[in-house]
């Protein structure tokens, strides 16, 4: 860059640019166009991968990210009652300290939840007992994306395939027994036998939408939070039109001056036949607010989650914070975490002696008024005996000698 007396040569100003770039051209090189700044609204759907629900969910969506880790984590927090085959409760201390500790690298807590966000965000989550006999001394959950399911006869897998870097190894399952060092649990899926539907495939569209309107507002605040326009060249006289080197120039001068949170309120200084239309593309024709606010309330639907836990606004299903948090619990964790527990009871539990597994609910504050009302019912049921009570409640009997 030349020097001045005074420092360096300040840059061509814009107008000045302008002229050098709108200058008469040959006819023979003329073709109509305008500039036009225009920010995409179509949705690119994502595809029906793991890895691709996974980055653009759960990775990139604040609603996903927010539901699963309500889920999870509430399932993960609940302890475990164990009971023998009579249906009494039994202390196993083997078995609380695999629980507690389940391989080197994780806790219990992080262990079971990352174990429901894989049925979460997969549909399907794998634990590999490690250990002679049926007492495993460790539990490592595989990536479902890593994981295929060899389908056998009689609707028994012939086995599970895992893939690790180039290499994959073959986990078989006793065609007789169904057992297997995997424990593969999944959702239902209509369409497959082996593999599970994900909540995050359901919400899929709902996703991609949200998505779209975030990064469309994130363009539209690039450029000063303006609708898109159109440049357009009308000469009074000469050819009506610009040339591929002139187009390509004046578009470069544009995007160099004009987009960009730093160039916000900039003028936009016209000379030599430009004039600048604004198009009627804007926030409020597309209803935005409106629009992302729908889509984060089917995100939410499909991961059984109330709206108001997710930060909707104006989400007022539920009378205050705590019936929804209640919601939460009876209509998509308990039922979750049932379900878990009884799946490690029929894959682990008898090496240890463990007829059934069952989530402690006492050990729930959201479930606290519920308990309440139970009390309130029992106690006052004048037909029932003492010990009819306490069953209700969860209490065994009182002994003959117990006072």
């Amino acid at each position: 860059m030349a020097e001045s007396k005074n420092g360096p040569a300040a840059a061509p100003g814009l107008m000045a640019r302008l002229r050098r770039l709108i200058r008469p051209v040959p006819e023979t090189r003329a073709r109509g166009r305008a500039l036009i700044g225009w920010h995409e609204t179509g949705v690119r759907w994502t595809a029906r991968r793991y890895a691709a629900l996974a980055d653009e969910g759960y990775a990139r969506n604040v609603v996903v990210h927010r539901a699963v880790g309500l889920v999870a984590r509430g399932v993960a927090a609940i302890p475990w009652i164990a009971r023998d085959a009579g249906g009494r409760e039994i202390a196993v201390a083997a078995f609380d300290v695999l629980l507690r500790r389940p391989n080197p690298r994780d806790e219990g807590t992080a262990f079971l939840e990352a174990l429901t966000a894989h049925l979460l965000i997969a549909g399907n989550a794998y634990v590999e007992a490690v250990g002679p006999g049926t007492r495993p001394r460790e539990w490592h959950l595989l990536r479902p994306d890593r994981v295929t399911v060899r389908p056998g006869p009689g609707g028994v897998p012939a086995g599970f395939e895992h893939r690790e870097g180039e290499e994959t190894r073959f986990i078989p399952v006793d065609g007789l027994t169904g057992r297997s060092p995997v424990l593969h649990l999944k959702t239902f899926h209509p369409l497959d036998d082996w593999h599970g539907l994900p909540a995050l495939e359901a919400a899929a569209q709902a996703i991609d939408q949200h998505n779209a309107a975030g990064a469309w507002n994130k363009a539209l605040l690039d450029n000063a939070a303006r609708p898109s326009g159109a440049l357009v060249y009308q000469p009074k006289e000469g050819p009506a039109s610009l040339a591929d080197d002139q187009f390509d120039r004046l578009k470069s001068e544009i995007a160099e001056q004009f987009e960009g949170a730093r160039n916000a309120g900039r003028p936009l200084l016209l000379d030599g036949g430009l004039d600048w239309r604004a198009l009627s593309l804007t926030p409020a024709e597309m209803d935005w607010i409106e629009g992302r606010n729908a889509a984060a309330r089917e995100i939410a639907l499909a991961f059984g989650v109330p709206p108001q836990l997710v930060g909707v606004p104006d989400a007022q299903t539920y009378a205050n914070y705590a019936e929804a948090r209640l919601a939460l619990y009876e209509d998509t964790v308990v039922p979750l975490a049932q379900s878990i527990a009884r799946a490690f009871a029929r894959a682990f539990g008898a090496g240890f002696g463990i007829a059934t597994l069952e989530p402690d609910l006492d050990e729930v504050p959201a479930l606290e008024p519920r308990r309440a009302e139970r009390w309130v019912k029992v106690r006052g049921a004048a037909d029932l005996t003492r010990d009819e009570r306490r069953a209700a409640l969860g209490y065994g009997p009182i002994g003959k000698d117990e006072v």
